[in-house]
């Protein structure tokens, strides 16, 4: 990976106060150590389940060593299926403010359970939702308004994320006062799906190169998934 100036100054700004200087001179700036950026997302969103932030950072650094997948080392949403959709389980950060900028509810497929999200698919026509760490890409206008294209990276659980036209959008059944007299949120047909009050700007935060991480415990995901392997991105604890 080819370290600009831009991609130093933020890797090296991630490392955790009182040590950076250390850390920026001792590790490559391209691969900051998982567990610092860990470190940084719990402090940002210390309602966030710390695992799945470690597994989000893992990911990241992994994929920021692979830049034909271009990932923009300055942003990062992780969504936490393992929560029922009436909790907000979707975090977006921006890394080099070390902040975080939304904390939202968001929809998983029809198909992929109730209040519990329990099922996931790479496979058109599923209406389920996909497991992985997504690029979030172009936007476009459609028939959900204004939406975000996001592009699989894990070959086998998202890699058909864009064919299946799975983005991100606002809708109107994302509503957590509905949500809490019905017990669930409204579903999608397989997008994450958030507020209509707050699609835009977080679709604007994230479009032309955040990664998206969602997260589930599946047993064949987290044994399988390239970005979290052992031989890429070092250990996330």
């Amino acid at each position: 990976m080819r370290v600009t100036r831009r991609t130093r100054t933020v890797l090296c700004g991630l490392a955790l106060a009182g040590s950076a200087v250390g850390a920026c001179a001792a590790a490559a700036p391209a691969a900051l150590p998982p567990a610092q950026l860990a470190d940084m997302l719990a402090r940002a969103a210390p309602g966030a389940d710390r695992k799945v932030l470690q597994l989000a950072a893992k990911a990241m650094t992994c994929a920021l060593r692979r830049p034909e997948l271009g990932i923009d080392p300055t942003r990062l949403s992780v969504i936490d299926y393992s929560r029922p959709s009436t909790e907000q389980r979707m975090w977006v950060f921006d890394l080099a403010r070390q902040k975080l900028l939304f904390e939202e509810w968001v929809a998983h497929g029809r198909n992929s359970g109730g209040n519990q999200t329990e099922h996931f698919s790479n496979r058109d026509g599923s209406f389920m939702s996909s497991l992985g760490a997504f690029t979030a890409k172009e936007t476009y206008m459609g028939g959900n308004g204004y939406s975000l294209r996001l592009e699989g990276l894990e070959p086998g659980f998202n890699d058909h994320a864009r064919d299946r036209a799975i983005v991100i959008h606002g809708a109107p059944y994302v509503n957590p006062t509905m949500a809490r007299l019905q017990g669930r949120l409204g579903r999608s047909l397989g997008c994450p799906a958030v507020r209509l009050t707050v699609a835009k700007p977080l679709i604007n935060s994230l479009r032309d190169g955040a990664m998206v991480f969602a997260y589930y415990p599946d047993k064949d995901w987290l044994a399988r998934s390239q970005l979290l392997g052992p031989d890429c991105g070092g250990r996330a604890g």
